[in-house]
């Protein structure tokens, strides 16, 4: 194990490591480039016979954030235990070898765990099929729940991955230890699941995040697999459900679970095949390039007004795709949001389109979109018939009346949010009085700008 430092960091992100060299480096790449920055991983080398071991090694020797753990391939479940037991973070994260994260991963799910005190956090992810991925989710209301709500949410749909993995959610290291928490080392199908159930049997609150955090590569991992015989797997399954049947009876009162004990035994219906906690049949997906986050390097490295220009509108996309996501709602969408957040509700869609860049039918169907989901309401102006003014309607320039309503409060929240993380990035290392400089630089910049176009 590699040196490091004394001091304590926000989070610890466990990543088990066997024989995956053609996928590692993405993985600790994606996490290493995090917007939030206090965390340290352990890449638990699990008796790789690759370079895998090499590779964990080269970051351990560049990063000081990382720790590496050699040891014999005695499974996940005991390479998990092991970084677990190392871990100093107030949180855990996992993450597998061969999938990756998003660049907002790690600070969505600080920011949801300390805004609101919970327990734990989880998140929708994306599921990737070659070089395809849709977006995979359970529950749809963000927000906080209860243990038993969550819990009975899952008894909707228990063999579902949302429910059954580690690497979309975030664990408070404080209730593992206080509980001895660990894997199972005895059991390898749903050994994630069990150590879910067992957690969740100590958490008062959990926060549901309904975006995605986490790009999870499809792969095969039956127990048919994995070699077993037929009264193995039987029996595996059954123990399973045994500690799953057990659960909710801990969750639940007598009378309650008696009365729930059908929905609960629908489990055994689920992992009678070789599905249970599996992903859901991948459709509606899209091309995995598209979700990448891409910069042309060469015109972002400019020092002139286009560079300028391309670099804060790539930024603003970035910040603001992460708040839009949340709502399902695309880059367009939020920024037609966040310009008709700073006006007085009353423009013409020609403006918008003509002040954020955006096609005058992107725009159309965002304002559809918003209306249709009722975040706002849109009402024509009429204005007294002149000529000017019929000239303006027949170009499309009727102005509308937009009122934001109560649903959208929180979606112009996380804009705002959004625009404060970019402020965060672009400002960083400025001292107060560089600050001061810059605006009244930029408002000389306006004002020279403003006389040349009157």
């Amino acid at each position: 194990m590699n040196e490091h430092t004394s001091k304590n960091p926000m989070v610890t992100i466990i990543i088990p490591v066997y024989n995956v060299e053609n996928y590692l480096r993405r993985c600790v790449d994606s996490v290493l480039s995090q917007e939030y920055t206090d965390f340290e991983v352990f890449l638990v080398d699990n008796g790789s016979t690759d370079s895998s071991g090499i590779i964990c090694d080269e970051y351990a020797g560049e990063d000081a954030r990382v720790r590496v753990i050699h040891q014999k391939n005695t499974g996940v479940s005991d390479a998990r235990n092991a970084a677990i037991a190392e871990a100093r973070g107030t949180w855990i994260q996992f993450a597998d070898s061969d999938d990756w994260i998003t660049p907002d991963a790690t600070r969505q799910f600080v920011k949801a765990a300390t805004e609101n005190n919970c327990d734990m956090v989880i998140s929708d992810f994306y599921r990737v099929a070659g070089e395809r991925f849709s977006q995979k989710g359970d529950i749809d209301k963000e927000g906080l729940l209860t243990r038993e709500e969550y819990a009975s949410c899952m008894m909707e749909n228990p063999a579902d991955f949302y429910y059954g993995v580690l690497w979309n959610k975030f664990f408070r290291r404080e209730l593992i230890d206080r509980y001895a928490l660990k894997m199972d080392t005895s059991v390898n199908w749903c050994e994630d699941f069990l150590f879910n159930l067992e957690y969740i049997l100590h958490v008062e609150s959990i926060y549901v995040l309904p975006a995605p955090t986490y790009y999870y590569r499809r792969r095969r991992g039956s127990l048919a697999s994995q070699g077993m015989s037929i009264s193995k797997t039987i029996n595996m399954k059954m123990m399973v459900f045994e500690y799953y049947n057990e659960f909710y009876k801990k969750i639940y009162d007598e009378k309650d679970y008696n009365s729930k004990r059908m929905r609960i035994y629908s489990f055994l219906l689920d992992a009678a095949g070789d599905s249970a906690v599996a992903p859901a049949v991948f459709s509606g997906s899209q091309k995995l390039k598209k979700e990448r986050y891409l910069l042309v390097p060469e015109t972002a490295a400019g020092d002139d007004f286009f560079a300028e220009l391309y670099r804060g509108r790539k930024l603003l996309e970035h910040y603001m795709k992460a708040a839009a996501r949340r709502h399902n709602l695309t880059v367009s969408d939020g920024t037609v949001l966040l310009y008709l957040s700073r006006t007085d509700g009353i423009c013409t869609r020609k403006e918008i389109a003509d002040f954020t860049g955006i096609s005058r039918s992107t725009v159309n169907r965002s304002l559809q979109k918003l209306s249709s989901r009722e975040y706002i309401k849109i009402t024509d102006v009429h204005v007294k018939g002149t000529r000017k003014n019929k000239e303006a309607k027949a170009s499309n320039g009727r102005k509308i009346h937009v009122v934001f309503l109560p649903s959208c409060e929180n979606i112009l929240g996380e804009i705002s949010d959004a625009l404060k993380s970019m402020d965060a990035v672009r400002f960083e290392g400025f001292t107060q009085e560089e600050r001061d400089v810059y605006d009244r630089v930029l408002k000389k910049m306006k004002e020279n700008m403003m006389r040349a176009l009157r």
